[in-house]
């Protein structure tokens, strides 16, 4: 070897050439909310059902002006949506894509528990 390095290639790994810079930086800052715990335990309760905010607040062990605050950037990146339900609004993962995401990310910890 001459201690050159090879040059970097322009090629997208197969899937990932539709992703455009502007779609990274919005999957980057998706997973920045989710760095949150609170934001994250919000997320998870919504993957089983629709929950009052109020309700969803105490199970989670936040007020509710911090839930509220939670849940508003979480409707905002598209992650949960609220449905009224009278004089209540109730809270759910926004689809199965979100379902998926989390699910799988659950599973990937533990296979890596499970690996010797």
């Amino acid at each position: 070897m001459t201690g050159k390095t090879a040059p970097p290639t322009t090629e997208a790994p197969p899937g990932f050439d539709a992703v455009m810079t502007a779609e990274v930086a919005q999957l980057a800052d998706i997973f920045h909310l989710l760095g949150d715990p609170s934001r994250l335990r919000l997320l998870l309760a919504c993957l089983s059902r629709a929950w009052p905010a109020t309700e969803l607040a105490a199970y989670c062990g936040l007020s509710p002006q911090a839930a509220s605050h939670h849940l508003r950037l979480l409707k905002a990146a598209r992650l949960v949506r609220a449905e009224r339900d009278g004089r209540s609004i109730r809270y759910t993962a926004a689809d199965d894509h979100v379902r998926h995401m989390l699910r799988d990310m659950i599973e990937h910890m533990a296979e890596e528990r499970e690996t010797p």
